[in-house]
């Protein structure tokens, strides 16, 4: 293909969902891996969501269309396929199918691969590993085959890959390689074959993803743009290539790739900054993919600003495409089934497939007038009036508290004074074991759970059934011989839309599901207007589990940033307020479940490092704020009550001050598959509080030995001292088996006692 054939295109999107509107792919995939189906069953399943993405944006107004975005688990592990850097461990496992789902979530034998976060979204990535071994070989059967299905579909299809720099820069380096990057000029001449494969098959365009130029991950990542773009743009047998960026502002990295022979680039014009592009003059030659429609949240866009905003681009550019700030893989797929919204919040709303009408729309304005869409124009013009009117979104009583308590200062004692307070109450043996909090969430329970909603059962045999569960999980816990327990959470759908659906402010979706990892889906909950909480939440649980025990049971509540980072959050208001707001309702159940008798209370934070903006410039204002919102939601009850949090899956060198901040008494965070690297950056900076290093993942269906997290235990005692360490899993036992959940937690008790005979 030669890149003079292909014409630009004016209407697109980076990405689309891929689990399936009523999660589809979720369940084939759980059953394939549960035995219940075979290989092709799964792949129809898998083709079948395929066709009807690509009909469906099609058919919307799209002249370009992606394709290579499904993935039967994480796209940066299918880019490590593609690239033959699967690790060598995982290479024993003979079907192509099962080794990739081995390095995604290991086996009996196999330990997987880390997960952290994928920027500042709740989606978590596979964190490929580069090693001295690692030879980097082309693997292009996936893309090619996707995209001859969409061309036989009759779909203008456009690949997407995540860039090699991004893909790089991401990865982790181990066996003491040095850090991937120095390989960059390697496998850049692997993207170069992929990309003559590519215009071999008929490709007109490609999507090479590179989101790390909006970032500080490498001051030198400008430059090693603009040095990879150059060279592929210089090839002669290739596809017209897209440059696309997302998630912010490219800043440097915007006009390097410029500066390239690329004739696409795309820029995030939601998150990022429209002076930057009239700033390149270097863009006049090129097609820029305007980002003008919000990927990452749900909110309908403002047709008639987004429109000037566009046009404000056009001396400034070649040709102006009309796109999504980022992928819609991080918002749901529709509206339509949302039977349950006012009328009101519905017009405030776009999902997916409403901001895929959205992007043609926009087109549509740009190449006929915007007379070509009054009716959308007049209904966003009446949308955005009605926001800004509706007394939801103004709680003056919710705001006057926030004001008293941050100026009298929402601190507690000093944490000596705490730590004897709790010593005498709670009376702890060293190393202390618990968990994180929720127990598996068995058959019954969501059968209990669907008969409830179904009006099979009422809300009193619900209760009942509940609370047989919780009884079972505290009698295990008795039994298995464990020291701080939990009720196991079996009444909570998810951990932030729990409480969603019982504060003011919330709206929850019915339907309004979005990929985690893998085959985890969440339904982030809309935070829409000033948040309250007009009831307890929680404290008729956890005085019910503490009643069956003379242990310790630890109240568990949501952290007021996790709330934020796991539901889609007004954007009309700075962040910070809205989370202070949380977090006084999580403060009032903090106040009543101490009230109640519970010693004990977890306030769980595992996205503190979700949240933290992209550019160093930004991110101490953010963890300002989010650290007091913490210390607002747990500084209203005495010091003899234990504040615990937890943190998991993310990178946490870069809030590991904030985390000391958050002035918990005990923190749990995810080390397991990290090998206890954070503990190391905690004593770095006098980190002196409780800890609890995970001593195995719980993301993996495989039972650690007493052995093993013996020797994940003794790692961290050389780091910590023993009073104060605790013991406990990485996460939530929710997705686990019952019994790999029992096997697991009894050789975590084993390799507890053992390591108390030695202090």
């Amino acid at each position: 293909m030669s890149t003079q054939t292909a014409q630009p295109f004016t209407a697109t999107v980076l990405g689309s969902p891929r689990i399936g509107p009523r999660r589809e792919l979720k369940r084939a995939t759980e059953s394939y891996w549960a035995g219940r189906i075979g290989q092709d069953e799964l792949k129809k399943v898998a083709a079948g969501l395929r066709r009807d993405t690509w009909a469906q944006l099609a058919a919307a107004g799209l002249d370009s269309v992606p394709v290579n975005t499904f993935s039967y688990y994480d796209q940066m592990l299918d880019t490590a396929v593609l690239l033959g850097a699967l690790p060598a461990r995982v290479g024993e496992v003979a079907d192509e199918l099962d080794r990739y789902f081995a390095a995604a979530r290991g086996n009996a034998e196999i330990a997987p691969l880390e997960m952290t976060k994928w920027f500042d979204t709740n989606y978590h990535y596979i964190v490929p590993e580069i090693g001295p071994d690692t030879k980097f070989a082309l693997n292009p059967a996936k893309v090619l085959a996707e995209l001859n299905e969409a061309q036989a579909q009759g779909i203008p299809a456009r690949p997407v890959i995540i860039g090699p720099l991004t893909f790089l820069l991401l990865s982790k380096a181990v066996d003491d390689a040095p850090a991937p990057v120095v390989r960059l000029d390697e496998l850049t001449d692997v993207y170069g074959e992929l990309l003559a494969k590519l215009a071999d098959a008929g490709a007109e365009w490609v999507q090479i993803d590179e989101p790390v130029l909006v970032t500080d991950i490498s001051a030198d990542a400008p430059a090693l743009a603009e040095q990879v773009y150059n060279r592929l743009g210089a090839l002669s047998h290739r596809p017209s290539i897209f440059v696309a960026t997302y998630f912010g502002d490219p800043g440097a990295g915007l006009a390097a790739l410029a500066r390239t022979p690329v004739e696409a680039i795309g820029v995030d014009l939601v998150y990022g900054s429209v002076a930057s592009v009239v700033a390149a003059p270097e863009l006049a030659s090129k097609t820029l993919v305007a980002g003008v429609v919000d990927g990452h949240n749900i909110w309908r866009s403002d047709l008639q600003s987004a429109l000037a905003k566009l046009a404000s681009l056009l001396g400034s550019v070649g040709s102006l495409a009309v796109g999504t700030s980022c992928s819609l893989l991080h918002v749901p797929y529709s509206l339509e089934p949302e039977t349950g919204l006012d009328d009101a919040l519905r017009s405030w709303l776009a999902f997916g497939a409403e901001k895929v009408t959205e992007v043609a729309a926009l087109a549509r304005a740009l190449k006929e007038g915007r007379e070509a869409i009054a009716d959308a124009i007049a209904a966003s013009n009446a949308a955005v009036a009605s926001r800004k009117s509706d007394p939801r979104l103004n709680n003056a009583d919710v705001r006057g508290r926030i004001a008293a308590i941050t100026t009298a200062g929402a601190n507690r004692g000093s944490a000596a004074a705490r730590r004897a307070a709790q010593d005498e109450r709670l009376h702890l043996p060293p190393l202390p074991t618990t968990t994180i909090g929720s127990f598996p969430q068995t058959v019954d329970i969501r059968k209990a759970r669907a008969s409830l909603v179904a009006g099979e059962i009422d809300e009193a045999e619900y209760t009942r059934r509940m609370k047989a569960e919780i009884a079972d999980v505290i009698k295990l816990q008795e039994n298995l011989g464990l020291d701080v327990l939990v009720h196991g959470e079996p009444e909570r759908n998810d951990m932030v839309q729990y409480f969603a659906e019982q504060l003011d402010g919330f709206f929850a979706t019915a339907n309004g599901w979005v990929q985690s990892y893998g085959s985890r889906c969440v339904r982030p909950p809309v935070l829409f207007g000033d948040v309250s909480r007009p009831h307890a939440m929680t404290v008729e649980w956890a005085t019910y589990a503490q009643s069956l025990t003379d242990k310790p049971v630890k109240g568990m509540l949501t952290g007021p940033v996790t709330i934020l980072a796991w539901s889609f959050v007004r954007d009309d208001q700075p962040m910070a307020d809205t989370a202070d707001q949380v977090a006084l309702a999580i403060r009032d159940e903090t106040v009543d479940l101490e009230a109640a008798g519970i010693a004990v209370i977890q306030v769980d934070e595992p996205a503190l490092r979700e949240l933290l903006p992209l550019r160093q410039v930004d991110q101490q204002s953010y963890l300002d704020w989010a650290v007091g919102a913490f210390r607002l939601s747990t500084s209203g009850v005495q010091d003899a009550t234990q504040i615990h949090t937890h943190l998991c899956y993310s990178e946490f060198g870069e809030v590991i001050g904030a985390i000391a901040d958050l002035d918990a008494d005990v923190t749990s965070i995810e080390a397991a598959r990290s090998h206890m690297e954070v503990l190391d950056d905690l004593n770095a900076i006098g980190f002196a509080g409780g800890v609890g290093p995970g001593v195995y993942d719980i993301h993996s269906p495989r039972v650690p030995s007493t052995g093993e997290m013996a020797a994940s235990l003794r790692e961290a005692l050389e780091a910590v001292p023993a009073q104060r360490l605790w013991v406990n899993p990485d996460c939530g036992l929710k997705t686990r088996k019952t019994d790999e959940v029992t096997a697991s937690l009894a050789n975590l008790v084993a390799a507890a006692k053992d390591a108390r005979t030695g202090l």
